[in-house]
């Protein structure tokens, strides 16, 4: 039936571990037969004595993930014992005959000395062993968790930066949040340990009461024979049960104390304890000198300081004797010159990268509310969705050496943007007519440098209703992206980027890259017609229609400048509706006697208007105050003029007034109506 989820399948081991678990459970229901407790036994030491040695074994913890889970069978598992043991006991008394020859054979028939050890194995156990392990178990849960934050940032970062796939970020991150996971369960874990040794103490006073209860009342036994009956298969019982528990009380110890490693604890143990062997060498000397003394134990300090001198001695000599080993003679290097790789890590520039101080980290900190990563990847599929350019990954890093509340923006290592935010304040926005003001910091907005005030959250909706445009400081830092990104977009596109456009337009034009590059045009060619597109803010999306047109003008001229101006007049529309204008667009023009000489100027230089000077810079001011005085009026500054001048008027623009659009009529569809709010003279 459709809609519904698929059974879950099982395998062998999880049918294996629920049927052990089920029967765990059932033996404090039945009561098992003497032989089966004696091989239970034997196999509950067996158990904790494996799970030592893997503990031993184990590089790193989430090597050993199942832990936690296993501690809790291994505790279900020896209080089943005890409760099966102390019922047959009881009923029978006899538990087994390991229960009887251990205690023979560990206590010596003295029941107090098998009372004496068992308490000092609980004491071991539990305030020892238990008692660190849980008290490990809870910080290391505490800065796993405090530290996820910070790795989860990394793993972004490097993402955002291309160094690693979605993949390989899906894969760390998921082994963060198994290592949190892990402490945390090791941390209520290792409370089973801590109930089990209580427990244990508890199960055996029960059985030495019960025992000389049943013992003097049921079975006719004086004092003395039901003590010694009793209390020998007691105290039998009580350690044989806490000799696997102090194995896995120490396997928790070990596992959660373990640090990441690259190879078993005995390895790193041996290896760290004798890298320097002058300090063993130390240690003998002091032990020997001790046992000079009088009134010490002299041949058992004489003889351990003696092996700890002669360990010393033998390592360092051997030490020595490597050193003074003549080196294998290395390959010579076909070239002098340094690996592609390693030139290339140590010279790599990011395209783009925010670098943020240390008090603005958490907002790209995602466990703490922050969603600045998040928006960057929005910033990017936006980019890509208006503009037509893939940029490339932005790194976000931390830099201690900004102050705590500032971020810089670079462009290939190189600052072009920077500001202070406030990060538990907001900013409200003056659109510039309002003559009421907030109290609060007055700042500049970096990416359009509107006035505005870092307020109070509480004064958010006060400021609203005075017309303010209140947003919150991430936002600040995604516009002035934006923006930034804007400005700088052409200088992002690189041969690379437009190879990948060029393989992307084959896959469904085969023919028409085949007939533009490389016969015509050449990716360094197509690469600046596209910059220059995208200096002026043009969409670059319809790849087809934008090599469609080259391959028609390539043949009669390879000049960037008059391509990109007939790539301009194709893609008319797209421009005109990618800036918003309706039906009527509302725009400067020339005087006539002013576009006549532009024009003269243009016929006796084919490169371009050779300009009077004086006329060039009366047309710059010109050009500045139109424009300066349309955006006053709420406007978008624009300029329409005739195909032949845009390209010199745009260069006017760049430095007269950067924002001010400039459209040539052959750009503009007849149907539009042109009404002129200016007319520029010089």
């Amino acid at each position: 039936m459709t809609g519904q989820n698929p059974a879950p399948s099982f395998s062998r081991n999880d049918i294996v571990v629920a049927g052990a678990i089920i029967f765990v459970i059932a033996m404090m229901l039945i009561r098992p037969p003497a032989m089966l407790l004696d091989i239970l036994m034997t196999f509950n030491v067996a158990a904790g004595l494996v799970i030592l040695l893997v503990s031993i074994f184990t590089a790193h913890p989430l090597q050993f993930s199942s832990f936690p889970s296993l501690l809790l069978i291994m505790t279900l598992f020896r209080l089943s014992l005890n409760f099966s043991t102390t019922r047959t006991l009881l009923l029978t008394g006899e538990a087994g005959e390991v229960i009887k020859q251990f205690g023979e054979f560990v206590i010596g028939g003295n029941t107090a000395v098998g009372l004496v050890g068992f308490l000092i194995l609980i004491i071991v156990n539990f305030v020892v062993i238990t008692k660190g392990s849980e008290r490990v178990s809870e910080v290391a849960a505490r800065f796993t968790l405090d530290a996820m934050p910070g790795k989860q940032m990394a793993i972004d970062a490097d993402l955002n930066a291309g160094l690693i796939s979605d993949g390989d970020a899906r894969k760390r991150r998921s082994d963060i949040q198994r290592e949190a996971d892990f402490y945390g369960a090791m941390d209520g874990a290792s409370k089973f340990v801590k109930g089990d040794a209580i427990a244990g103490l508890l199960i055996v006073a029960v059985n030495l009461i019960g025992g000389l209860i049943i013992g003097m009342m049921q079975q006719n036994m004086d004092f003395a024979q039901a003590w010694s009956h009793f209390s020998l298969r007691t105290v039998g019982d009580g350690l044989i049960n806490q000799i696997p528990a102090l194995l896995i009380s120490t396997a928790t110890g070990l596992i959660v104390t373990r640090a990441a490693g690259e190879s078993g604890l005995g390895e790193e143990l041996v290896g760290q304890l004798t890298n320097n062997p002058m300090l063993l060498m130390m240690a003998g000397g002091v032990v020997g000198v001790l046992g000079l003394v009088p009134g010490m134990p002299t041949l058992a300090f004489v003889t351990v300081g003696g092996l700890l001198g002669f360990l010393g001695w033998t390592i360092k000599s051997r030490q020595d004797a490597r050193a003074a080993a003549p080196a294998e003679p290395e390959p010579l290097p076909i070239t002098s010159e340094a690996p592609p790789e390693t030139t290339v890590q140590l010279t790599a520039v990011d395209p783009m990268e925010i670098e943020l101080g240390y008090a603005l980290v958490p907002l790209a900190d995602s466990a703490k509310g922050g969603d600045l990563l998040d928006r960057i990847v929005a910033v990017r599929k936006q980019v890509a969705t208006n503009l037509g350019l893939l940029i490339p990954y932005i790194r976000v890093r931390d830099n201690l050496g900004l102050a705590p509340y500032q971020y810089v923006v670079k462009l290939r290592g190189i600052e072009i943007g920077a500001y202070e935010l406030q990060p538990d304040r907001l900013l409200a926005m003056s659109p510039g007519d309002l003559d009421e003001t907030l109290p609060g910091q007055q700042t500049v907005e970096p990416a359009f440098g509107l006035p505005g005030v870092w307020i109070s959250p509480n004064e958010r909706q006060r400021a609203e209703l005075m017309g303010f445009t209140v947003v919150d400081p991430v936002a600040v830092v995604v516009a002035h992206l934006t923006e930034v990104i804007r400005d700088h977009a052409s200088e992002l596109l690189g041969r690379q980027e437009v190879r990948g456009m060029v393989d992307s337009v084959k896959e469904s034009h085969p023919a028409l890259v085949e007939e533009l590059t490389p016969t015509l045009l050449s990716l360094g060619e197509i690469q600046k017609v596209l910059a220059n597109l995208l200096s002026e803010n043009v969409p670059i999306r319809d790849l087809v229609l934008i090599f469609e047109t080259l391959a028609d003008w390539a043949p009669i001229t390879k000049d960037a400048e008059q391509l990109t101006e007939r790539v301009r007049a194709a893609l008319g529309r797209t421009i005109v509706n990618h800036l918003g204008f309706g039906n009527v667009i509302y725009a400067l023009t020339l005087a006539p006697d002013l576009e006549q000489q532009l024009l003269a100027a243009a016929e006796r230089r084919a490169g371009g208007p050779a300009l009077d000077p004086n006329l060039a810079h009366g047309l710059v001011e010109a050009v500045a105050a139109d424009a300066q005085a349309m955006a006053a009026q709420g406007q978008t500054p624009t300029l329409v003029c005739a195909p032949a001048l845009r390209p010199v008027l745009r260069r006017i623009a760049k430095h007269a007034f950067p924002r001010l659009i400039v459209l040539s009529y052959a750009e503009l569809d007849p149907k539009l109506e042109i009404e002129a709010v200016g007319v520029i003279r010089v």
